[in-house]
């Protein structure tokens, strides 16, 4: 049932709202987190502030709206807590030797005033159409994927001066100030995992290394290197020529365990970029065992030691990247990651680390059993079974509201213009 009223909302979830009433100055602040959180883990299919209002008994568009835009409270300092409440719990904590994967994500947005909207490549859809795209970091650290920070990207056509404009910033100048920020938490990757459209720019691999960060970073394929042929005879050539190359012989099978497992064909190269001294190593992975047959064939450059690098260790790390394309199905699908019915960009920015919120709630209970236990009585084993076991929970809660109040949910379909009788 979609619709519900936050008295119905279970015990865990006004617990876990509490944790943040100290950084809300006011009890109207208190109440706007409490009804946003709840609007985004609530039954109804649209997450935007109008239908948030309508969905829900006692919640005041005008108010969430102006908890989401105008109230004075600092969606750092939330999102540092939610952080912090995560590391305060043994089930929860963050272990130490996690990836920290950098990612954007991107969805279509019609209009030409909302910031940061702009004919961009949008990767939700494989091309290039009007939206917008968030830079996010996220971990996994073997138990559990927690979104870390989130910056909006103004594409250049968003902005008065273009490139020019002092707000405009290149994605992997802002991944570099993400990363900079989980840093400064003391939370210290043991490796960093990013795509090629990260990968190939040189400045941002020179600032992770500066950092003293391994990585594994995809490369497109016409990255031009320097290997080493006969004594010390160099020779420049692209990767892709490179691979075509290799003798089938060289590549090593590696069964890949993912979402849907496969086996991929792995090459490694020591190699050297057109721009670095040093000698990288790096991977051509395919899809079969010779170049010819193979559909898809992938490039990474990766800055680890090379006795430590082994095929079966490159493609296994860096398969943990997918753990963030899951993330954003999840919010995408079920959180309203693009509903959001703001326009200006520090509106926008709380509006996703209020999904980052409320998607962490439903991964601490999942991690701490809670909705099993009162909830479900079969494992939790994904984030859609939790988020649906506490979806129930509220629909439970709103029946039995129900029974004692059904008058004052009569007169809240007849605001909407519906009559009850």
């Amino acid at each position: 049932m979609k619709e519900t009223t936050p008295s119905a909302m279970p015990a865990c979830f006004e617990r876990w709202c509490q944790k943040f009433d100290d950084l809300l100055r006011t009890k109207a602040q208190k109440t706007g987190f409490r009804h946003y959180l709840g609007g985004l883990l609530g039954e109804s299919e649209r997450k935007n502030l109008t239908q948030m209002a309508n969905n829900a008994v006692g919640v005041v568009y005008n108010r969430i709206h102006h908890f989401l835009t105008d109230a004075p409270w600092d969606s750092t300092q939330i999102n540092d807590r939610r952080l912090q409440v995560m590391n305060k719990c043994s089930q929860t904590r963050i272990k130490s030797g996690f990836a920290l994967i950098i990612d954007d994500t991107g969805h279509r947005k019609s209009g030409n005033f909302t910031s940061g909207v702009g004919r961009q490549y949008l990767g939700e859809i494989g091309k290039t159409d009007n939206g917008m795209v968030a830079v996010t970091t996220h971990l996994y650290d073997g138990s559990k994927s927690v979104p870390l920070d989130v910056e909006l990207y103004q594409h250049a056509s968003s902005l008065p001066k273009g490139k020019e404009d002092e707000e405009f910033e290149k994605k992997p100048e802002l991944a570099i100030k993400l990363i900079e920020r989980s840093l400064s938490r003391g939370y210290r990757p043991e490796i960093v995992l990013v795509d090629a459209g990260y990968g190939n720019n040189s400045t941002f691999l020179k600032a992770l290394e500066e950092k003293k960060l391994k990585y594994i970073a995809g490369v497109a394929k016409n990255r031009k290197v320097i290997i080493k042929e006969r004594e010390e005879n160099e020779k420049k050539i692209r990767l892709d020529e490179l691979a075509q190359s290799i003798v089938s012989e060289e590549f090593e099978a590696v069964e890949l365990k993912v979402e849907k497992p496969k086996t991929v064909w792995v090459a490694l190269v020591k190699a050297r970029t057109l721009s670095e001294k040093e000698v990288r190593t790096f991977a051509i992975v395919m899809n079969a065992k010779n170049v010819s047959e193979a559909t898809e064939i992938d490039y990474f450059i990766t800055n680890v030691k090379s006795e430590k690098v082994t095929a079966e260790w490159l493609v296994l790390t860096y398969s943990k990247r997918n753990w963030v394309e899951v993330f954003y199905r999840e919010v995408k699908g079920w959180l309203g990651w693009r509903e959001a019915q703001v326009r200006d960009k520090k509106s926008l920015l709380r509006h996703f680390l209020l999904v980052f919120c409320a998607y962490t709630f439903i991964i601490y209970h999942k991690l701490t059993g809670g909705l099993r236990r009162q909830w479900a009585n079969r494992p939790l084993n994904t984030f859609a079974e939790a988020l649906s076991a506490f979806r129930a929970a509220i629909s439970f809660r709103f029946y039995n509201w129900l029974d004692q109040n059904w008058d004052v949910f009569a007169a809240h379909q007849e605001d909407l213009g519906w009559v009850w009788r």
